[in-house]
């Protein structure tokens, strides 16, 4: 069951039940790439973005001086509430337009305003097959913008509430999580290693120190990806001289799509806010940074547990699975693994926006919008999701295997290092290839040579003076 909409190019069938018109339809019909449409983070922020749109011209004045039928209140008022209702995500299923489509964004853009306009006409009583309705896509629900200072605008506000209601709480979590654990295991003897190869000794909690400081950095990054959001293009409309808009649309929209936690501001030069998208570059890469950092700190955990008789074992990681399908009784680190690859994709795709942002933008328009919205959208949402369950799941239930750890320290070849301002450098080196062949410890050798009196070696072997040398 169809009904007609028209457009600008003339008339188009589309389901009856649909809330959006002519140039949705036709976009569905040029853009069968992927089946995939645009995440629903970006069409809500949208919605959001047209709600404030609305509100902003409604307080200038712009639905009575330019337009060609002024708008009454309760007219005003039906688009604004169908604005709120995409924004609350009433109408997700009414965007199926796929991710690779016009690089402004324009397909989705008025993929919006016909949803908005045709949500508004019934709530003013008028059915969807109604030919002659008051609410204009474009005249009233695109009044003062463009597809080219919008589209981009609900990609700022998109991100920004993924970084700040998702990405950075779990980042603090892990943070939190980390410390604790670096404290309670602050007095764990344990073997340090650099190049895989024995090192002089630490503690578990110095360790898990080093892994609590990489994740407080992540939170510095997310803090500082979140600030390459505050500018937004709104108010420069087709390529940033604001023709068709009133000259303080822009940071009157900024300031109704603020609040206490989320910051706006019109954009300084709305050339460049229209043309490059730089500051998504920018985050994408502070992104790109994160997801090595979690991709390291997963990656040292799971060798850190690894074994449980023939490798490290340092740490006992949760239990949460059977690990193969032929080797009974098997348990892998599926969460750091889980983890690992969300970071991969995120540093693959920063291929992508890096690719986008330098390409894209010729002259007034990045042209590869939609789809550097949807990777860096996906980016977000992978990183939290992959990092609240490793948070939760993982670093929250492991334990240290104290026995283990202490095991290693005094067997480690490298506990000879705090004889070298004692013996000098060769000697110890000396000491140390001859226990590697006999099997035995510095510290036996030590006392079967008579390296040093009993009371000094002692001192000088002593493993947990060694982890602070310093005090």
């Amino acid at each position: 069951m169809t009904r007609i909409e028209h457009d600008t190019m003339g008339p188009v069938e589309v389901p009856d039940d649909a809330y959006y018109g002519a140039q949705t339809q036709r976009a569905v019909e040029n853009f069968p790439i992927s089946g995939r449409p645009l995440p629903v983070e970006l069409i809500r922020a949208l919605g959001l973005v047209k709600w404030a749109c609305v509100q902003a011209n409604w307080e200038l004045g712009m639905f009575t001086e330019k337009v060609k039928r002024p708008l009454s209140e309760k007219e005003f008022e039906a688009i604004k509430t169908a604005a709120w209702e995409v924004y609350e995500g009433r109408f997700d299923d009414q965007f199926p337009i796929d991710v690779y489509q016009t690089g402004s964004g324009t397909s989705t853009n008025m993929n919006a305003n016909e949803v908005i306009a045709n949500r508004a006409n019934e709530i003013l009583g008028f059915a969807l097959d109604v030919v002659d309705k008051p609410i204009h896509p474009n005249d009233h629900v695109n009044l003062g913008q463009s597809t080219n200072d919008i589209f981009p605008t609900a990609i700022h506000v998109a991100l920004m509430k993924l970084l700040l209601e998702k990405l950075k709480p779990v980042a603090i979590n892990a943070r939190d999580t980390l410390t604790k654990k670096a404290k309670k295991w602050e007095g764990v003897l344990k073997i340090g290693r650099t190049h895989l190869a024995d090192a002089t000794p630490m503690t578990l909690g110095q360790e898990f120190g080093g892994f609590r400081e990489q994740m407080a950095k992540v939170v510095r990054s997310v803090n500082s990806a979140i600030n390459s959001f505050h500018s937004l293009p709104v108010g420069g409309t087709a390529v940033g001289t604001g023709i068709n808009t009133h000259p303080h649309f822009g940071q009157h929209v900024a300031k109704l799509l603020s609040c206490e936690k989320c910051t706006f501001f019109s954009a300084f030069d709305h050339f460049e806010a229209n043309a490059q998208r730089d500051g998504l570059v920018t985050a994408h890469a502070l992104l790109k940074s994160i997801a090595s950092t979690l991709f390291n700190v997963a990656n040292n955990i799971r060798w850190l547990g690894s074994g449980p008789r023939c490798g490290f074992y340092e740490v006992i990681i949760p239990d949460l699975q059977p690990g193969s399908s032929i080797m009974p009784g098997k348990v892998n680190p599926v969460l750091c693994e889980a983890l690992m690859q969300a970071c991969a994709r995120v540093i693959g795709n920063d291929q992508t926006i890096t690719f986008c942002g330098a390409a894209g933008g010729q002259f007034q328009l990045n042209i590869m919008m939609p789809v550097m919205a949807d990777t860096a959208i996906e980016s977000v949402k992978i990183l939290a999701g992959a990092l609240e369950v490793f948070t939760e799941k993982c670093l929250k239930g492991l334990e240290a295997n104290e026995e283990k750890c202490r095991e290693s320290v005094e067997k480690s070849l490298s506990m000879v290092t705090a004889l070298n301002p004692i013996i000098g450098y060769e000697k110890a080196a000396a000491l140390a290839k001859e226990a590697f062949k006999t099997g035995k410890t510095i510290r036996e050798l030590c006392e079967e040579q008579q390296i040093l009196p009993p009371d000094q070696l002692a001192e000088a072997l002593d493993p947990m003076k060694m982890t602070r040398p310093l005090e």
